[in-house]
């Protein structure tokens, strides 16, 4: 891999992990358009260290709400910000089961296979058109139900099944953000709060995964050699200084109730991938 492939992935990633496209499917176009060819475990660990810089700028835009979040935990001060972090780790449980006794049936979904990519793609948008048109503004008759709409904050329940959700999205073009943000809307979760939720929820099983990652490295050289130490550099600055502008930028837009039109956007790449 050179460092150019490097920073046009890890600009990707930063861009793509926010909003609601899948960055997992984002980084296999790519990687089809620049004729990267790689083993599927090289492409696993690169795409780790990618996640690693997008979490690292969740934490810098989201420190207001996550050290408050540490100090009540760590501290066990059993206020709203301690049963928050609870609920996160109630989240984290499906995608770690996924994560311990799935992982080598998740990597061969990587390696080129747009196939898969585009139909997940077309899920995404699925999901994400179904949040928008069951879900209408706050006080407002659901067009679908007749009921009136009154969102609420995540229940311990919500928090589970958003869990799942996310462990569902490990496939590549299902947008992890967006099935788990579309996931908490229908739920009838608060948009602002399910968006804050669903970047905080990630953290646990990213560092996880990196931290593994670098133990590899460091005990097996020899493993890392077809990506390369410059590669990997370059592509974790890209995808921290980009992600901490998609962050902010995503927020704005769950909150404005706007991710239909990214539902629009995952149709046509999900066609583009299949007819490839």
């Amino acid at each position: 891999m050179e460092w150019l492939d490097a920073l046009i992935l890890g600009i990707v990633q930063g861009l793509s992990e926010y909003l609601p496209i899948s960055s997992s499917g984002h980084l296999e176009i790519f990687r089809e358009i620049l004729g990267i060819n790689l083993p599927n475990e090289d492409i696993l660990e690169f795409d780790v260290m990618l996640h690693a810089a997008t979490v690292l700028s969740t934490l810098v835009v989201l420190w207001n709400e996550f050290f408050p979040l540490c100090r009540s935990f760590f501290t066990i001060k059993r206020d709203d910000n301690f049963y928050y972090v609870c609920k996160i780790l109630i989240s984290c449980i499906p995608v770690a089961v996924v994560g311990l006794f799935f992982k080598d049936t998740v990597e061969s979904f990587f390696g080129g296979n747009l196939t898969t990519v585009g139909i997940c793609l077309c899920i995404t948008a699925a999901l994400l058109a179904f949040a928008y048109f069951f879900r209408t503004k706050p006080e407002e008759t659901n067009k679908l139900t007749g009921r009136i709409y009154r969102p609420r904050d995540i229940t311990w329940l919500d928090a589970f099944v958003i869990g799942i959700a996310q462990s569902i999205a490990v496939l590549p073009g299902l947008s992890r953000s967006g099935t788990t943000i579309a996931t908490g809307i229908l739920l009838g979760d608060k948009r602002e709060k399910v968006a804050s939720f669903s970047f905080l929820m990630v953290i646990i099983p990213i560092l996880g995964e990196t931290l593994l990652n670098i133990k590899d490295m460091i005990s097996e050289p020899a493993a890392s050699s077809n990506v390369g130490m410059l590669p990997l550099t370059i592509g974790f600055i890209a995808s921290f200084v980009v992600g901490c502008l998609a962050c902010k930028w995503m927020l704005n837009i769950v909150k404005k109730g706007k991710l239909v039109w990214f539902a629009v956007y995952c149709v046509i790449m999900g066609i583009i991938c299949i007819c490839w």
